[in-house]
């Protein structure tokens, strides 16, 4: 008995001085939970003088594409197709720039939500993962506790809420409530809200789940306004706060090293003619700190070893014979089997 109290004693003592003297990590070496990165990205309006909420959206899309998120990761969501809009001059194309440097709407470009799909009720059971069980994996928001979502919203709004097609509307309680909700499911591990549109800081405001960073193109009382015109197109192309995001993500690249500070003061009032709001106070980790590819990236696990790896050749396949094959004849069957008419005469 008195053997073992002293082991537990001399046991205690290495555990209370190994602690006492453990050496405290960086900030940046804490183990993360983040594993993925996903992004919604929502057009709300309709009609063809929208046309620059459409070039918005598709602008970021291209952008986070070319970071590397995939398709599979991305929800894209446009309320009218500006493409096909017989007003375009210049069909199964959008421009986000006058000079129409670059296609946003190419080849690649997967819409996931369109039309009347684009609407408050699917747009919160795609949030909350509430679809219905016929919804295919592609409309799906697949996330969990190790994602990163970056959500973004263009359109028309107010104080307060947000227009969805100008037959409805999506309050800012409603969308933090929706939040809370992916909050308690385990549906994320941070979030990056953007939005653009008047008076967009108001959705922020109710926000009250944790890890959320969120910025607005506009503080409460203020109109978030366009950049310049198409003459050849006839519309506002873009709004600026988008406007400078994509001139600053233009310069920005998978190895970036870049922060989410920079990226929060990319429009200044001078350029934007409005105040950029930014809600920091639920977001746990310093915004000078966090890469901006945390958001707008893939995350590319490494794996640091010391130990050589050998890479072993791949066995060589053995040659095959080279058969000749005789080519089958083949003819043209005639249109009307006049042979069979003949037959029967």
């Amino acid at each position: 008995m008195v053997l073992y109290c002293q082991i537990f004693l001399i046991v205690s003592y290495l555990l209370h001085f190994s602690l006492g003297s453990a050496v405290e990590l960086p900030e940046q070496f804490h183990k993360s939970n983040h594993t993925n990165n996903w992004a919604v990205l929502v057009d709300t309006s309709r009609f063809w003088f929208n046309y620059r909420h459409v070039a918005n959206v598709l602008s970021i899309y291209r952008s986070v594409k070319r970071l590397g998120i995939p398709d599979s990761q991305i929800i894209l969501m446009i309320s009218d197709d500006m493409a096909c809009n017989p007003r375009n001059p210049r069909p199964a194309t959008i421009f986000n720039n006058a000079h129409e440097q670059i296609n946003v709407y190419g080849d690649d470009v997967e819409v996931d939500y369109r039309g009347y799909e684009v609407s408050v009720e699917n747009f919160v059971r795609l949030l909350t993962g509430r679809v219905p069980p016929d919804t295919p994996k592609s409309k799906r928001l697949l996330t969990d506790e190790g994602s990163n979502i970056l959500i973004y919203l263009t359109g028309h709004g107010g104080d307060g809420f947000l227009k969805f097609q100008d037959s409805e509307e999506i309050t800012s309680q409603e969308l933090a409530d929706a939040l809370e909700q992916m909050w308690q499911k385990r549906r994320y591990n941070e979030i990056f809200f953007i939005i653009d549109t008047c008076q967009a800081s108001s959705m922020y405001e109710k926000f009250y789940s944790p890890n959320i960073l969120a910025t607005a193109s506009s503080l409460v009382g203020e109109d978030s306004l366009s950049h310049h015109v198409d003459s050849a197109i006839g519309v506002y192309i873009i709004d600026r706060y988008t406007y400078y995001v994509l001139e600053f993500l233009e310069n920005v690249h998978p190895n970036s090293k870049k922060t989410m500070s920079e990226f929060l003061s990319v429009c200044p009032k001078s350029a934007c003619l409005s105040t950029v709001g930014v809600r920091r106070d639920l977001f746990k980790r310093d915004p000078n700190k966090v890469p901006i590819t945390d958001f707008f990236g893939s995350v590319r696990p490494v794996i640091i070893t010391t130990d050589p790896i050998y890479i072993k050749h791949a066995p060589k396949r053995k040659k095959t014979l080279n058969v000749t094959r005789v080519p089958e004849k083949r003819e043209y069957l005639p249109q009307f089997p006049m042979h069979l008419v003949k037959n029967t005469i």
